[in-house]
């Protein structure tokens, strides 16, 4: 069975590892976030690839979920020590090296989805992983400080802010002129079934779909579209997908997110046995709905809902 899976950071990259061990011979290809990422001390950093590639290659820091295990920050000390920021922002020394070897590839002239690969080369995720774009996309918070109305890139709102302020819009900023990756486009049209895991609605899955052709590759695969939600009983699971959903419109419910995607894109939609109450709701809108536990508490709980919504595709295409 080949997939296609749209996916953010610790979320998407912990559902992927039980989608693995569900479904350990299908032909699973990730398209990966990239409006997360930002330049720092001179480096490309891709926080939401990195983290999909280092969680299924066996390279995570289990507890936060982000950045390499037995990590060290020597560099980042002595970058403080000379007074070089953001200081708000922790690499690893392991980290570091991943972002030079980016950075050399890319200003030699590789384009991401190559430099991607390079990496992986190394990691083997046993996925195929690609960046939504090999344009920049960078996602942009609006938000009110010290009484002034400003932009700041989303890792300023989520790492040095941390969401403690209203987000009163949020903007990919280039998507609009942005190209799919070289494989997005094709993954899709081959797929047998796209999933969107447990992965912020607006700044990860939002993000990819905002990139011009996705959506619609998406609408009209012709195969069966299943989500599962990252709200549990009216608030996220992890994150701030609340303030950002918020942004946009939408409320923070299992339904309201159902919705915000639509039946036009959704065909399914997973939501936890707490909130039971949303299904009736989401299916008179159109998109199929079931309640089944939600919490990636281990590995095989994330395996556990990752069967569910492959059983759910398997209703939608029956």
């Amino acid at each position: 069975m080949r997939m296609v899976v749209l996916a953010g950071g610790i979320g998407g990259a912990r559902f992927l590892r039980g989608l693995k061990r569900a479904a350990p011979d299908a032909d699973i290809t990730v398209i990966g976030n990239t409006g997360d990422d930002i330049h720092l001390f001179g480096l490309k950093v891709c926080p939401d690839l990195d983290t999909v590639m280092y969680t299924l290659g066996g390279g995570i820091d289990e507890e936060q979920g982000w950045g390499r295990a037995d990590e060290s920050f020597t560099v980042k000390s002595e970058l403080a020590a000379y007074g070089v920021g953001p200081e708000w922002f922790g690499l690893g020394d392991r980290d570091f090296a991943t972002h030079i070897v980016r950075t050399q590839m890319l200003g030699a002239g590789y384009p991401l989805s190559a430099v991607t690969e390079a990496l992986c080369d190394r990691w083997r995720p046993g996925v195929r992983l690609l960046p939504m774009s090999d344009d920049r996309v960078e996602t942009h918070v609006a938000v009110e400080l010290d009484g002034e109305r400003r932009a700041v890139h989303f890792q300023e709102y989520w790492v040095k802010l941390r969401a403690s302020v209203d987000a009163h819009a949020v903007v990919p900023v280039g998507a609009e002129q942005a190209k799919p990756a070289p494989g997005v486009l094709e993954a899709i049209a081959e797929a047998d079934v796209v999933l969107f895991p447990p992965s912020n609605p607006v700044v990860s899955i939002g993000t990819i779909l905002a990139v011009p052709g996705v959506r619609e590759a998406i609408a009209e695969a012709g195969v069966p579209v299943v989500g599962l939600s990252p709200i549990v009983g009216n608030a996220p699971v992890r994150g701030m997908a609340d303030k950002v959903l918020a942004a946009v419109g939408v409320e923070a419910t299992a339904g309201a997110v159902a919705r915000h995607y639509g039946s036009g894109l959704l065909d399914g939609w997973l939501v936890d046995t707490v909130d039971a109450a949303a299904v009736p709701e989401v299916e008179a809108a159109g998109i199929r709905c079931r309640a089944v536990p939600l919490m990636m508490t281990d590995v095989d709980a994330a395996a556990a809902m990752a069967r569910e919504a492959l059983a759910l595709a398997e209703e939608v295409r029956g």
